[in-house]
């Protein structure tokens, strides 16, 4: 049995990781920035994969990324299906400036399609 002096508390990066990916996600859609908010998003799903990597949940944080980015496409294309009524000449982007559930909508499903090609491509760029 190891004794206190002997004994070492592991810290984490993540907590922060995940307050920051929020935060950056929120003042991109507070602000109507698509870029921020997604790489907001990016940031938190990622964090949350290493997360769940790291307490032992899962043998690859990269295959959990690829079902949490292919969960958000999913649900942020309804809501913006649900949302979106335009025709041929109406655009999307234009639409979610006046509609915050939209603009959420879209966030969240372009996230979801990084989140996804960024899980299936890097893990064979790393390896390299």
């Amino acid at each position: 049995m190891a004794t206190e002096s002997e004994r070492y508390d592991k810290t984490s990066p993540w907590p922060i990781v995940v307050v920051l990916g929020v935060v950056f996600s929120e003042l991109g859609i507070l602000f109507n920035v698509l870029p921020v908010a997604v790489a907001g998003l990016v940031v938190f799903v990622g964090s949350v994969s290493g997360i769940v990597h790291e307490a032992g949940y899962v043998v690859s944080p990269w295959r959990l990324l690829v079902g949490l980015g292919a969960a958000l496409a999913v649900l942020g294309g309804v809501v913006v299906s649900v949302r979106f009524d335009g025709g041929l000449s109406a655009s999307v982007f234009s639409a979610a400036a006046a509609d915050g559930v939209l603009q959420r909508g879209l966030t969240v499903a372009v996230t979801g399609v990084v989140v996804s090609v960024a899980g299936t491509v890097l893990p064979r760029v790393w390896n390299q």
